[in-house]
Parts: C-alpha cells; sequence; structure tokens
C-alpha cells in the first residue's frame, strides 16, 4: 500500500491558491484514475483506489498548512506504513512555474507543510516539488503562496496536472524516473524533426515565391523598362 499525499489548506476561499497545488494534483489523479469518492477520515479527505495490484490512499489534510503531519502521521500509524511508503506533493518556490522534481528525504526549506510533516514521521519521506516560482523577496512569500493562480497560468497549470495524473502510476510504484517522462510529455510535448519555427516558415514561403516568378522579358525590354 502506499499513501500519497497533497499539501493545500482546506475550504474553497484556498482551492485555486498557489499553497494548493497538492490538492490540485490528487484531484486529477482522483478523477482520471476512477478513485473512490472523498470521505473524512484521518483529519484529511481520502481517496483510495489501486495501479494494477497496489493499493493507493490519497490524503488531503484537512488541518490546514502548519499542522498537515498530524493527519499524515495518523494514517501510516493505521495502516501500518513505514516511512518509504509515503509521497508528499507540494508547491516549490525554488522551482520556476511548471516544473516538476522527484526528491527522497531531505530538508523542509522553510515549508510549513514540510515541517509538520518531519516532526511526526522524519525526513526521509518521498517528494514532488511542483513548481510556483518565487515572489522575489522572502517577506512576500505568505502573501504570494496564498493568491490564486492568475490566468496567465492555467494552460501550465493544466498540462502539469495531467502529467502528474499520467505519471500516478509510475509514482506509486517509485518509478521516479517514468514519472518524470510522464510529466515532460505534457508540459514539454516533442516536436517534430520537420516542423519549422512560424517565422522562419513565412521567410522560406516568400523566397520560394521570389523563385517561382522570375523575370521573363527580353533584354530589349529590360532595358526600355528602365526608361518609363
Amino acid at each position: 500500500m502506499i499513501l500519497i499525499v497533497g499539501l493545500g489548506n482546506p475550504g474553497g476561499k484556498y482551492a485555486r491558491n498557489r499553497h494548493n497545488i497538492g490538492f490540485m494534483a490528487l484531484d486529477q489523479i482522483a478523477s482520471d484514475h476512477g478513485f473512490s469518492p472523498w470521505k473524512s477520515k484521518f483529519q484529511a479527505q481520502i481517496s483510495e483506489g489501486k495501479f494494477g495490484s497496489t493499493k493507493v490512499i490519497l490524503l488531503k489534510p484537512q488541518t490546514f498548512m502548519n499542522l498537515s503531519g498530524q493527519s499524515v502521521g495518523e494514517a501510516m500509524r493505521f495502516y501500518k506504513l513505514t516511512v518509504d511508503d509515503v509521497t508528499v506533493l507540494h508547491d516549490e518556490l525554488d522551482l520556476a512555474p511548471g516544473k516538476c522534481r522527484v526528491k527522497q528525504g531531505g530538508g523542509h526549506a522553510g515549508h510549513n507543510g514540510l515541517r509538520s510533516i518531519h516532526s511526526h514521521i522524519g525526513a526521509d519521506y518521498g517528494r514532488v516539488r511542483l513548481g510556483i516560482g518565487h515572489p522575489g523577496h522572502k517577506d512576500a512569500v505568505a502573501g504570494y503562496v496564498l493568491r490564486d493562480f492568475p490566468k496567465a497560468d492555467e494552460d501550465w497549470l493544466d498540462d502539469l496536472m495531467r502529467g502528474i495524473s499520467d505519471g500516478a502510476a509510475s509514482l506509486a510504484a517509485g518509478d521516479g524516473g517514468r514519472f518524470m517522462n510522464a510529466v515532460a510529455l505534457r508540459v514539454a510535448p516533442p516536436r517534430s524533426s520537420t516542423t519549422k519555427p512560424k517565422e522562419q516558415g513565412q521567410q522560406t514561403a516568400k523566397s520560394a515565391v521570389a523563385e517561382e516568378q522570375p523575370d521573363q522579358r527580353s533584354a530589349m525590354a529590360k532595358l526600355l523598362g528602365k526608361f518609363k
């Protein structure tokens, strides 16, 4: 059994906040893969499903971000899981918007949700770091993470969520490389080697038109044309 945790704050007013990108990712996985309806348990919302023979519990703590570790620890004890069975999806200020990285263990870098989880289960759990960018100054961080994603971010955010869902089975299987490949195919799909940038294509077309219409006049006609 695998426990996949998404971090965020409960309630509709926080639903589209940058800080809630972990909740958004779990909602996408549950919806795309036919997981059970969300229900309240462990001071959290949980949804259950399977990838192959692996049972997966999706968990969204409802304790608010800075107490997330309470529900994670409670779920781990109930299911008799080890820290190796836990992966946490969370917002990451130190990654550019739309970037995604998989990491095992490490510090919490001041993230209140991770800090709480550290205090309850230790630091060796897996993480999926979801880039939201940095506001530029540490004093602006609190307001930045608690604001909604702007409309300009909707395209890359949708691609990222779908990529995470595409790779969820690989994530549950512990195959971080295959998971990252699935995300990359959504966020940065490969371009055909025959595809040319629009501007280059337009220039080539103009050149082709010029080459297809050579001056067919006689030498005398060209000479007379200069005196018109």
